[in-house]
């Protein structure tokens, strides 16, 4: 493709492969050329360890767009660089290339230069239904060392993955790991879409991590910023001295409550940088998936804005229809380039056909976070026993809305932070009872039709709030009821992909069977699922402090064995139950001609499958 073919793609918006032209790239002299988009500026050169950041002696020419500027340069692999960029009005202004694959952090803002690295393996496209079970991990305080600092690449290599496939997790989400300069954003303010952060290690250690992940069948998801970027005078902030990634109309520049700055989604140079970007990841890290952050403030011209601030599109109301021609342009794109490739939605409203093809006229994504499903049932488990009747539609109302859509049920990394209590520690009640709540939770969660998503810390059932300062509280484990909850956490997960009635059918009826939806007064739960061979699995949940003797339900006839318990003594539960067989009695119930009776623990899930 000619330099001129290149950059018309470019300014199309639809090139997926905008680093390999833009950036600093080895040419077959052994020197290194360097591009960089820069419309605005009046004067472009780059300046590095390689010329002692003489602005005066790597000037750059501009390209036949008009926007775009080259110069070549004799450098080598590991030199720093920026490029200094002269505004009309003679400003100068130095920034870290948009493009480079490698930072410096922390010890400078600057650029490396790093050679492209060689693309993992990947894993073959899943077909049909199957078991997604996501652990979500911020790789930078999953462990720490004694002295605080950072796991890196490789020690995580080592670690999180016999971890994650000992656990049985079948999916491992990453929180952003693209470069980013505070640590206290997560890694959702992101500085460099191209750049691994440098904080654990090379790009090639990243890789190693990926591949090691496919090596034991373990799926790699990535989250990805691409609604914002903030303010940092090194990056993409008014990059050549004007508004050029970011929106240059008053009213769709900034997101106010962040203090970030929104893209320009629509202009051409933008469109290719972040469809670039992700393409990336996928394919030269082979990453399975992305999860991309805050689409609900990419979807709104209104979202975090009071009355006044916002201006209505063409059609008079509040979509940013900009935002949502390039998502569907993204999933369009990235799925027709990367075969199998997965894309999550984290979408906090009800906009509707977030998951419907693009050829439908839908979003194109794979899947959603059921936010509100999340909000809801963590509302309700929040409240003491005594008074969850008062509350009984919020742990029912997501069944309403669960099949119009193909969902993730997240209890992320947002759920446990910000004086919301970690996920054991939401449990009313006693010392045990918060043990058992977290498990009757899960186990309603592996039942409820969705994906599912939890963060990490959550498995050892730290009573402490995620610090991103600290590594995950693992020495709880030498205690009998944190070392309990792993186990069944990791029980949990192995029967969750043992069972199709679990998630062979997620967006259909034919799927999911209400039992007992309405009984406020004792808090308990009973619904069937269903697979495509017509298998059935009974869940039952009792979200009540009192064990609930003889509860009757109606059932399809047969034998009904208990063969999941969050109760059992193994578990850290009372062991209470002992009787394993249930049989139904020829008694009307539910709407149905026979009816099984059950003695329920407390704060307790069971899963009964029919005998044939």
């Amino acid at each position: 493709m000619t330099e001129s073919e290149k950059l018309k793609l470019f300014h199309n918006g639809e090139d997926i492969s905008a680093y390999e032209f833009f950036g600093c790239h080895k040419t077959a002299d052994e020197k290194y050329v360097f591009r960089v988009w820069c419309p605005h500026a009046f004067k472009v050169s780059v300046v590095g360890d390689f010329n002692g950041w003489d602005e005066q002696s790597d000037i750059m020419r501009r390209l036949s767009d008009g926007e775009s500027f080259e110069a070549e340069a004799s450098a080598r692999e590991g030199d720093r660089y920026k490029f200094c960029i002269t505004t009309f009005d003679g400003r100068k202004l130095l920034k870290a290339d948009p493009y480079s694959f490698r930072s410096d952090f922390p010890h400078s803002t600057a650029s490396v230069i790093h050679k492209p690295i060689n693309s993992a393996t990947r894993l073959p496209p899943e077909e049909g239904e199957h078991p997604v079970n996501i652990y979500e991990v911020n790789l930078l305080s999953w462990k720490r060392r004694k002295d605080g600092s950072y796991y890196s690449f490789k020690e995580l290599k080592k670690t999180l993955v016999p971890y994650v496939k000992n656990m049985g997790y079948t999916h491992v989400e990453f929180m952003p790991v693209t470069e980013y300069p505070f640590d206290g954003s997560w890694g959702y303010q992101v500085t460099g879409y191209y750049s691994v952060t440098a904080r654990l290690g090379l790009p090639e250690d990243f890789a190693e991590l990926v591949q090691a992940f496919h090596d034991n069948g373990i799926r790699v998801l990535l989250d990805w910023v691409p609604a914002h970027f903030p303010k940092d005078d090194f990056a993409l902030y008014e990059f050549d001295g004007q508004p050029l990634y970011e929106c240059p109309l008053w009213d769709n520049m900034e997101h106010s409550g962040w203090g970030t700055r929104k893209f320009d989604f629509g202009r051409g140079g933008v469109d290719s940088f972040l469809l670039s970007s992700a393409a990336y990841f996928l394919d030269k890290f082979a990453i399975d998936g992305l999860r991309v952050d805050a689409v609900a403030a990419m979807l709104y011209l209104d979202y975090d804005k009071n009355a006044g601030h916002w201006t209505p599109n063409e059609y008079g109301d509040n979509r940013n229809l900009r935002a949502i021609d390039f998502i569907r342009k993204f999933n369009s794109l990235l799925k027709g380039a990367f075969v199998g490739a997965v894309t999550v939605a984290e979408e906090s409203t009800a906009y509707p056909q977030v998951t419907t093809p693009v050829e439908y006229g839908g979003l194109g994504f794979d899947y959603k976070w059921n936010m509100g499903w999340m909000n809801d049932v963590l509302f309700y488990c929040r409240q003491d026993p005594l008074y969850r009747h008062y509350h009984h539609q919020k742990i029912t109302f997501s069944m309403i809305y669960s099949l119009n859509e193909r969902y993730v049920l997240p209890l992320s990394h947002d759920e446990v932070v910000h004086v919301k209590g970690s996920i054991v520690n939401k449990m009313p009640g006693e010392y045990d009872d918060k043990f058992a709540g977290e498990r009757a939770l899960l186990g309603f969660m592996y039942a409820h039709p969705g994906k599912k998503l939890n963060f990490m810390g959550y498995e050892v059932a730290q009573f402490s709030e995620w610090n991103y300062k600290t590594g995950i509280e693992f020495d709880l484990k030498k205690y009998d009821r944190h070392r309990q909850m792993t186990a069944y956490v990791k029980e949990l997960n192995r029967f969750y992909k043992s069972n199709k009635p679990l998630y062979d059918i997620e967006t259909d009826w034919k799927g999911f069977e209400w039992l007992v939806v309405d009984d406020v007064i004792n808090n308990v739960l009973v619904f069937n699922r269903y697979d495509n061979d017509g298998n059935c699995l009974c869940a039952v949940i009792n979200f009540s402090g009192i064990e609930q003797k003889n509860y009757t339900f109606g059932q399809h006839e047969g034998k009904y064995r208990v063969v999941f318990n969050s109760d059992a003594e193994r578990f850290g539960g009372s062991g209470g139950l002992k009787k394993r067989i249930f049989k139904t009695k020829k008694r009307q119930s539910h709407g149905k001609e026979y009816s099984l009776t059950v003695d329920i623990p407390k704060l307790a899930c069971l899963y009964l499958i029919k005998e044939k």
